[in-house]
């Protein structure tokens, strides 16, 4: 060992490296992050649960008002056993796994775009922030004037949903990606695949998963939305007819359709985040 390595902090007279902060200015192991525990995010949904039945049950609600959850789960058996709900539950995942696929490549495509050139983000950047203050709600009567009420036209303004989301996170992420690796990266002469492949990607793949998490929120939202226009198909359609006819515990079903959908994407993301970012410390 160099006599100047001595001197440095971390080291005693020994040569045997020590906590230099001292035992007074440790991390409590209180502080530190903790792992979820399984199922812990059930927890929420079970108590609204609870309070549902025990309201309804008590009669402090009509049934007019908010079904029992024992008519929901009748409803459901009856719509499962008609095949009524698988039905229009494909279109619905089919309809949304569209818009949200191609929201992701475009809102990808276009954050690397800006993010990597200062003429795509001229070009660019102000479009989409422009897009970001313009609700999809105000933009369904322009896009029915453009590709009428089929399928196009749902699926584009789920498109539009989430590309936004991913955009916005995943630039920042590449805008803040530290100019210190830019230049290691320039030091030993990296490539330009090899700065993406090293710096660029690594860099801004936890932004993209926070977009991707707004993303899919953003494309359940949307599909209520565009499924209850002229639709003939799907659960908002489902949705819709119940209401016409007053049967309440479809609406609810329904409902509970798109919280579980919306809910189980996350868990998936959340999942898929977890493995492909397992070399930082996290608490999700």
């Amino acid at each position: 060992m160099k006599p100047s390595s001595l001197f440095k902090p971390g080291f005693r007279s020994g040569g045997k490296p020590h906590d230099a902060r001292g035992p007074a200015q440790a991390a409590p192991p209180a502080l530190r992050p903790k792992a979820t525990l399984p199922g812990q995010k059930l927890l929420g949904p079970l108590l609204v649960l609870v309070a549902w039945a025990v309201a309804t049950g008590g009669g402090w609600i009509a049934p007019d008002r908010l079904p029992a959850p024992r008519q929901v789960l009748d409803a459901f058996t009856e719509m499962l056993s008609s095949g009524y709900l698988q039905e229009n539950l494909l279109i619905s995942l089919v309809r949304a796994g569209l818009g949200l696929a191609y929201g992701v490549v475009a809102g990808v495509a276009l954050a690397f775009i800006a993010g990597l050139s200062r003429p795509g983000d001229a070009l660019f950047d102000g479009l989409i922030q422009v897009k970001r203050a313009i609700p999809n709600l105000a933009l369904i009567p322009l896009f029915i004037m453009w590709l009428g009420i089929g399928e196009a036209m749902k699926i584009v303004i789920i498109a539009l949903g989430v590309l936004v989301p991913i955009y916005i996170n995943t630039h920042a992420a590449l805008r803040d990606i530290d100019l210190r690796y830019v230049e290691l990266a320039e030091s030993v002469a990296l490539t330009r695949t090899q700065f993406l492949r090293y710096i660029v990607i690594p860099g801004c793949t936890p932004g993209f998963f926070v977009g991707l998490r707004l993303a899919a929120t953003h494309a359940w939202t949307a599909l209520v939305v565009v499924e209850t226009i002229n639709a003939t198909s799907g659960i908002g359609y489902m949705i819709t007819q119940a209401r016409i006819y007053g049967q309440m515990e479809i609406v609810i079903a329904g409902l509970v359709v798109y919280g579980v959908l919306g809910f189980g994407t996350d868990a998936l993301i959340r999942a898929l985040q977890k493995k492909v970012l397992s070399w930082r410390l996290s608490i999700a």
